[in-house]
């Protein structure tokens, strides 16, 4: 909370006195962790379907890898992705998180019922995403990321990165809120993995507290990341117990939201720990 009382209880209409979860959902051929997996319409509607009974409060729909080396997709080929999916999705009652950095996708995802947008580059990276996400007025989650995803991981250079991430962000959310949009549609992402080394990711982790007291939730995607195999030397596919204790740092600097893969045993973390808080 910030010196001013600042502090936002509310985020795409969830009430952030419990932590939630928001599941990915790739319908992409080429993401680091689950491309190709989900895209094709059925798969991925059953792999919603089964994050939504494990208890994701949020799906996130991404048409466009952002790995590190990704090549960017073209609008249409974006919104063909995507659109089905989150018209399905809206039809059963799913809040719907639409995962782009093109204004065009945007506009389409909303039509098609997404129900907030998540933006890698913290609306940055087209000249007209602010103002395409002041004129839906959706939910914004806004992310930091240094430089673009095909070459972000070759040289991050920072001389404080968490005070250069955070300040980037309440940046984006002031000018959000001068744009007309209130504070409980903005969520910030530090965007773990994006433009950042080890050292960087971990600067970031240890200081998350002090984003959380700028008064906006804040969303942690630290899910499989490869930090985890740089520490560990896991694969991809082996990144689970790295993932969770990343979710358990977060929620201890008092995150509110994690976006991750393996949504059963996220849930299942934070309810054991908000149990032991409770017991406090």
């Amino acid at each position: 909370m910030t010196e001013d009382g600042f502090h936002v209880t509310h985020w795409a209409g969830l009430s952030l006195e419990q932590p939630h979860v928001m599941g990915i959902l790739n319908v992409t051929p080429d993401s680091f962790s689950d491309g190709g997996k989900f895209d094709h319409i059925d798969t991925a509607l059953a792999q919603a379907q089964l994050m939504v009974a494990q208890g994701a409060s949020i799906i996130d729909v991404g048409g466009e890898s952002t790995r590190p080396g990704a090549a960017e997709v073209s609008v249409s080929e974006e919104i063909e992705r995507v659109r089905p999916v989150i018209e399905a999705l809206d039809a059963q009652g799913v809040l719907v998180s639409i995962d782009t950095r093109k204004p065009a996708v945007m506009q389409a995802a909303a039509a098609a019922g997404a129900g907030l947008i998540n933006d890698v580059t913290g609306l940055t990276g087209d000249p007209q995403s602010m103002a395409v996400a002041l004129d839906l007025n959706l939910p914004v989650c806004v992310m930091h990321m240094q430089g673009e995803p095909k070459t972000m991981q070759a040289a991050p250079s920072y001389t404080d990165a968490p005070a250069e991430v955070f300040e980037f962000l309440v940046g984006q959310a002031e000018a959000l809120m001068r744009g007309g949009m209130i504070a409980d549609k903005i969520c910030l992402d530090p965007g773990i993995g994006f433009g950042k080394t080890l050292d960087h990711n971990m600067q970031i982790m240890a200081r998350l507290d002090e984003l959380v007291d700028a008064g906006w939730p804040v969303l942690l995607g630290a899910s499989r990341k490869s930090f985890i195999s740089k520490l560990t030397g896991a694969p991809v596919d082996q990144r689970l117990g790295g993932s969770l204790a990343a979710v358990l740092a977060g929620f201890g600097a008092g995150v509110s939201v994690f976006r991750v893969h393996d949504v059963a045993e996220t849930v299942q973390a934070l309810h054991v720990a908000a149990a032991i808080g409770d017991a406090l």
